[in-house]
């Protein structure tokens, strides 16, 4: 009929409209990806997640043991040519792009996505065994409170025969047994780790670890399960108040008697290390992962600055910080060292330590000799624990599938699966053999080789591929202000060498993982840690070639995305 044609349109328009309707509805659900609500707020992130434990623990240590002030010479030069120029190119690929470290690689060298993925399972096998130190913490503040610090004496369950109060030796002017043990580390590998005789014997599980895992887990979990939101919040407090901490154990630290010896072995300069190549190596991994590079983290966390963000700027204020605070957390950890020393009357190099031996060995050792011990172990407890919170793998994996994954509550529940895989497998840290198992994550997982191979292959992609003078024109495109030469010499030349110079170095002085000099893992184990570290670093040829067979488009669009 005459009528047919017109209904017939009506409908097919009312059904289009209903589609178009539908499709509104499920963009309204996709939540925006957010951005941070300051700059204030986004350099308390970054601050939080690279000054961690490794300012403190890992950096006063090497300058102990590598010709005190000395090592600052090539501390320095390797900030310079590889610290800040990664950082800051680092930085504005996320803030560029607006993604973070797997998908920003998709706009600026797709064939070299695989760098995004190596970064990613590195930071999850980092996960794994960082809360597990994050836990000892927990569980040490809360022996914090007791009336008496379980670590400060002998007579205990735990203890041996062996063990002698140093302490009270000293008052009394005896001798100190050569192979007697300090309660401290009677403390740390009896009672809280119950560490077995190796890796083949697990053991059970130390339920009091176990209780601070969940804890730390949960903690972590709220700080960031709202992405920038929650975190941008929560770093008012975790990124500032371990300075407050910080700066009270300074203070109290150069009060103390031998505070000045503790500090002149800490910096006295001796130039005799600066010619041997492995000082410089100790240097270049100490900066690598000090500031944060080569796994994406930057990348991720600036991909939530607005486009004209001022990076070039805040760049150098954060590498000058994170300097700042491994040299200052120095003096605050070696003059404790020095009241240490001082108080029973040995060298300095006898009681000097590095990673969890003076977090959970020397230094408690170090605050049970003082007036008011509770108070300064909680300081210091505090301090350690706060440094560590911070962890954004999530940030990462949310940009992979936008779509699917910024629908409301599927970041959550994205985070609360990772939370409970991490979990999951870093139980096998917590049992009596448990120290043993994160000795190898840390050796493997965060290997310096790969860190080192990954951030000179991101120079050398960056710098010849993408182009280093077009990352200086989208830097002074976003901050007015155009990099120095410099950076562009260092992403081309100097911090490719650098990095792969090591990385070679690294690789010819591998030595198979042993445990306190006395333990050496079976076989199977280095060739599992083998197997974790190929794991990462593999991710870069096998996707570059799998993108290459399976892909659509030609080779110049896989090497170079023509769409920035």
């Amino acid at each position: 009929s005459v009528g047919d044609p017109p209904l017939r349109h009506c409908h097919v328009g009312h059904l289009l409209l209903l589609h178009l309707e539908r499709c509104e509805g499920r963009r309204k659900k996709i939540k925006k990806r957010g951005q941070w609500n300051s700059n204030i707020e986004f350099f308390l992130v970054v601050a939080g997640n690279i000054v961690g434990l490794g300012n403190v623990w890992r950096f006063p240590y090497l300058c102990y043991r590598n010709g005190g002030g000395a090592f600052l010479v090539p501390y320095v030069v390797v900030v310079v040519t590889c610290g800040i120029p990664l950082f800051l190119l680092e930085s504005a690929m996320g803030q560029y792009t607006q993604q973070a470290s797997i998908t920003c690689w998709e706009k600026l060298c797709p064939i070299a996505q695989g760098i995004g993925y190596t970064g990613i399972i590195m930071r999850v096998y980092n996960c794994m065994s960082y809360v597990i130190i994050l836990a000892w913490a927990l569980l040490y503040l809360c022996f914090s409170f007791y009336a008496k610090l379980p670590w400060a004496s002998c007579g205990h369950t735990w203890n041996t025969e062996t063990c002698e109060d140093f302490n009270a030796l000293n008052k009394y002017n005896q001798t100190i047994n050569t192979n007697s043990t300090s309660p401290a580390t009677e403390f740390w590998e009896r009672r809280v780790l119950a560490i077995s005789g190796g890796i083949e014997e697990l053991g059970s599980v130390r339920w009091e670890i176990l209780l601070c895992a969940i804890a730390m887990w949960v903690i972590c979990y709220f700080c960031i399960w709202k992405g920038v939101k929650s975190t941008g919040k929560v770093v008012y407090f975790t990124a500032t108040f371990p300075y407050v901490m910080l700066l009270v154990l300074l203070i109290r630290g150069l009060t103390l008697p031998g505070a000045l010896q503790g500090i002149v072995y800490y910096l006295k300069p001796d130039l005799t290390p600066l010619l041997d190549p492995q000082v410089w190596m100790e240097a270049v991994t100490q900066v690598i992962f000090s500031f944060g590079v080569g796994g994406g983290l930057l990348a991720s966390l600036c991909s939530y600055n607005p486009y004209n963000n001022n990076c070039y700027r805040n760049c150098f204020w954060l590498c000058l910080l994170n300097a700042a605070t491994s040299l200052v957390a120095g003096f605050a950890v070696f003059s404790v060292l020095g009241f240490m020393a001082h108080e029973y009357n040995v060298g300095i190099a006898e009681v000097a330590e590095s990673g969890p031996g003076l977090a959970f060995i020397a230094y408690p050792q170090a605050v049970a000799m003082m007036p008011l011990p509770q108070l300064w172990a909680i300081c210091f407890f505090i301090m350690i624990i706060l440094l560590g919170l911070d962890s954004q793998v999530a940030s990462k994996l949310i940009d992979l599938a936008p779509t699917v994954l910024r629908r409301p509550g599927r970041r959550e529940l994205l985070l609360l699966v990772f939370s409970l895989f991490c979990f999951s497998i870093s139980i096998l840290m917590i049992t009596e053999g448990g120290m043993y198992v994160l000795q190898v994550f840390d050796y493997y997982g965060m290997n310096a080789s790969s860190k080192l191979f990954l951030s000179s292959l991101q120079c050398l992609t960056m710098g010849w591929i993408f182009g280093a003078e077009r990352m200086c024109d989208a830097i002074e495109d976003m901050t007015g202000v155009r990099p120095s030469r410099f950076f562009s010499l260092c992403w081309r030349y100097l911090t490719p060498l650098v990095c792969t110079a090591s990385f070679v170095g690294a690789l010819a002085n591998y030595k198979p993982l042993t445990f306190n000099r006395t333990y050496t893992y079976p076989v199977w184990v280095n060739v599992l840690g083998w197997i974790m570290m190929l794991s990462s670093s593999l991710a870069v040829p096998v996707l570059a070639v799998y993108l290459l067979c399976t892909g659509k488009g030609s080779l110049k669009q896989f090497i170079c995305w023509s769409g920035l």
